[in-house]
C-alpha cells in the first residue's frame, strides 16, 4: 500500500486529505473501489489510519479522508462550519478522486456522512457509521448545547491547553482512560499529527469555534432530521459500548436506539463489543471490525446489479 496527503480546493482554501492506495493502484488512476472516511469533533484523517490500512489490503481500492476545516491541516480554512458546509467539502472531494462506494463516518464524522448523502447523494454511496450520525439522546429538558458540554467537556479543556513538547502531549494522552491498555505506534502517530505551533506554546490544531459550531449540530437539527426522514437505504451503525472516558453505556444506550429504530423502520445496528469510542478506530481490534463493515458493504454493492461505479 502507499499512503500520501494532498490538497483539495474548497470554499475558501485547500483541505487536505490522507489518501491511502492498495499496491496495485498508482496515484491518479481509477480506483475500483473508493471510500471516504470522516473522523470526529476533534479529530483527524490519521484515526482512520488503521482502518484504511485493512481496506487498501484489497486491489484496487482507495481510501480518502480529509482534515476537516477547522482540524488538522484544514485548520486554517475559514467558516461557517456545521455539517452542510463539512458534507460540501466531501462533494469537492469527489470531485477530485472520483465518487466514493463507500462513505464512512466516526463520531461526528457520522452526522457529516449522513447530511452528505441527503446533500450529495451522488458523490458519497452508501454509509457505514461508527458510534455517530444518529441525533445524540439527552434527557428531556436539556438542550443540546448543554449535552454537549457534558460529553464534549473534558476535550475542549484540552484545547485550551498548551504542551511543552511532543513527549508533553504523549504523557497526556497516554493517562486517558481509553489508551490505558491501547498505546500503540498508531496512536503515537495520531497524537503528535494533532500537535502544532501557537503563540504559546504546542496546541492541539483544532480551533475552538469550530469544534463549539459543529457540536451543536449533533443534536435534531433542519439536514440532520431531513436526511433520516427521507432514507431509503439504511446505514450500517457501529455501537461502542464505551464512551470517550472509557465508561458505559457509551454514546448511543442500546435504549435510545431502539426508540430511534421504532421511529425509522430499517434501521438497525451492531455492537463493536470491546471497544470504546477512540479504540473502536484506533485500536487494533476496533479496526478489524469497523473494516469488515465497510468491505462487507463494499463487497454488497460491487455484486449488486444496481450498482454501477
Amino acid at each position: 500500500m502507499s499512503y500520501r496527503t494532498t490538497d483539495v480546493k474548497v470554499r475558501g482554501g485547500h483541505l487536505r486529505a490522507g489518501v491511502w492506495e492498495s499496491a496495485d493502484l498508482a496515484p491518479g488512476e481509477t480506483a475500483e473501489r473508493t471510500v471516504f472516511a470522516v473522523h470526529g469533533v476533534t479529530s483527524s484523517h490519521l484515526a482512520w489510519a488503521l482502518v484504511a490500512e485493512r481496506l487498501v489490503a484489497a486491489p484496487r481500492t482507495r481510501v480518502v479522508a480529509p482534515d476537516l476545516r477547522g482540524r488538522g491541516h484544514s485548520a486554517d480554512l475559514p467558516g461557517p462550519w456545521g455539517m452542510d458546509r463539512h458534507a460540501d467539502d466531501l462533494r469537492a472531494l469527489a470531485a477530485v478522486f472520483g465518487p466514493a462506494d463507500v462513505t464512512a463516518g466516526h463520531s461526528m464524522g457520522g452526522f457529516v456522512a449522513v447530511v452528505a448523502a441527503y446533500r450529495h447523494p451522488e458523490a458519497v454511496g452508501e454509509l457505514v457509521l461508527v458510534d455517530g450520525g444518529v441525533p445524540l439522546p439527552r434527557p428531556e429538558g436539556m438542550s443540546v448545547e448543554a449535552l454537549m458540554q457534558a460529553i464534549l467537556g473534558p476535550a475542549a479543556q484540552r484545547l485550551a491547553m498548551t504542551f511543552a513538547d511532543h513527549e508533553a502531549y504523549r504523557r497526556f494522552w497516554r493517562r486517558h482512560p481509553a489508551f490505558a491498555d491501547a498505546w500503540s505506534p498508531a496512536v503515537e502517530r495520531y497524537v503528535d499529527y494533532d500537535l502544532v505551533p501557537g503563540p504559546d506554546g504546542l496546541h492541539s490544531a483544532s480551533r475552538f469555534d469550530a469544534v463549539a459550531e459543529d457540536s451543536a449540530q449533533q443534536g435534531e437539527n433542519g439536514s440532520l432530521q431531513a436526511a433520516w426522514d427521507t432514507m431509503t437505504v439504511f446505514p450500517a451503525f457501529l455501537r461502542s459500548p464505551l464512551g470517550l472516558l472509557a465508561e458505559p453505556p457509551g454514546l448511543y444506550p442500546p435504549e435510545a436506539l431502539e426508540r430511534f429504530a421504532a421511529a425509522h423502520p430499517g434501521f438497525a445496528w451492531e455492537d463493536a463489543e470491546n471497544t470504546n469510542h477512540y479504540t473502536v478506530l484506533l485500536g487494533q481490534h476496533g479496526a478489524d471490525l469497523v473494516g469488515a463493515t465497510i468491505t462487507g458493504r463494499l463487497d454488497r454493492l460491487r455484486f449488486s446489479p444496481l450498482h454501477s461505479r
